[in-house]
């Protein structure tokens, strides 16, 4: 398979990592993920398990299936705004039950989509699986004690949960406009034999603020939840969340997971998969995690643990929170999960947006629909 560089970068939104993917070399070589075309996107987005070089996360045999519920009733036109979200895909499913499923943009059932930030989400579900598991004896475990190689470095301070709340005083800029920035020399890392990239860089760090008083989103420290979550297994992210939930779960079909220039996964990102295996993770999570993480350990991951300066919002284990009891995992371009626990309500998304964020018309209309959907659950619609 053809390789291809890559870099992630990150924004500290609500909606989502701003995650760079160098182009291929049949496209311009001085622009990146964030300057594709929208045909480029429209394409790429399907298909970067095949311009990079990935590990499989395989399905087992048996298929969650979901139910086919009433059709859903919305105040809205349901096409139009998936016109203008430009969404591949939409999935809203209450109670386990499919009340809504279309597809756009030369997207099927059949065919898998980026994720880009929604793979955070995912990477601290992994974190509970280690927990569950014994491999990760506690979040106020130190990181150093999971990654050797980070000590002698700002780490030494940083626990595993204030890694995954993104607390951990460490300064970073996650400025992509500015070429200086953490996220830009971050993609410039060479190397170092023997070494993870990510750790090759994080250890060189330092700090801002005491761990655990500052909250400050950094994209790079979720590639390091990865870097510890292998380490304390012993095992590839892929293998990990196959044998976690993939299987065991009833995904349909084979996920894809894009790795780094050291050969891990990069967990900050690009995990590839089906709009309904999207959802089902969705329906795993609404349930606990069974089997997979510990008891308690979903109420805890997606409820606010740190304060992101935004009013009715905040973030978790890697989740963004809402105040109603509704979370989410999000990637830029529209990707997204959003999962509300009252109404056993699930609503998957894929998409190609014109801007890679843009809070104020589509991510706001995403969520006024969000509401929409509420409401009529609540309605009885």
């Amino acid at each position: 398979m053809r390789r291809f560089g890559l870099a992630i970068l990150g924004a500290a939104m609500l909606l989502g990592a701003c995650d760079t993917i160098k182009l291929y070399s049949d496209l311009p070589k001085d622009k990146n993920v964030l300057f594709w075309t929208q045909d480029q996107r429209d394409n790429g987005f399907r298909a970067l398990e095949k311009l990079a070089t990935v590990r499989g996360i395989p399905a087992g045999g048996s298929i969650l299936a979901f139910g086919q519920g009433v059709p859903l009733k919305l105040p809205i036109d349901i096409d139009a705004y998936m016109k203008s979200q430009r969404s591949a895909g939409l999935i809203v499913i209450q109670d386990n039950k499919i009340r809504f499923e279309k597809y756009a943009l030369g997207y099927s059932p059949q065919g898998r989509w980026t994720s880009f930030s929604v793979a955070k989400s995912f990477t601290s579900t992994l974190v509970g699986a280690a927990v569950k598991d014994g491999y990760i004896k506690s979040l106020d475990d130190k990181v150093t004690q999971y990654i050797p190689t980070l000590r002698g470095s700002v780490y030494d301070d940083v626990t595993v949960k204030q890694l995954l709340t993104m607390t951990s005083g460490v300064k970073w800029n996650e400025d992509y406009a500015d070429p200086k920035s953490d996220v830009a020399q971050f993609a410039l890392q060479k190397p170092v034999p023997g070494e993870d990239i990510t750790v090759s860089y994080m250890k060189k760090l330092t700090r801002e603020a005491p761990a655990g008083t500052k909250w400050v989103y950094k994209t790079g420290e979720t590639n390091l939840i990865g870097v510890l979550v292998s380490s304390a297994t012993g095992k590839s992210l892929s293998a990990y969340l196959s044998d976690k939930v993939w299987k065991p779960f009833g995904m349909e079909a084979d996920a894809f997971w894009i790795l780094g220039d050291t050969g891990h996964e990069i967990s900050g990102c690009c995990l590839s998969a089906r709009l309904r295996d999207y959802a089902r993770f969705g329906q795993f999570v609404l349930e606990g995690g069974p089997g997979t993480v510990p008891d308690g350990w979903f109420a805890a991951a997606t409820t606010k643990q740190a304060d992101i300066g935004q009013p009715g919002r905040g973030y978790g284990y890697q989740w963004w929170t809402n105040d109603d009891g509704s979370f989410a995992a999000q990637g830029i371009f529209g990707q997204g999960i959003f999962i509300d626990p009252k109404r056993k309500l699930v609503i998957a998304s894929n998409g190609n947006w014109p801007k890679a964020t843009d809070p104020d018309t589509v991510g706001a209309e995403r969520e006024r629909f969000y509401k929409a959907v509420q409401a009529a659950v609540d309605a009885g619609r």
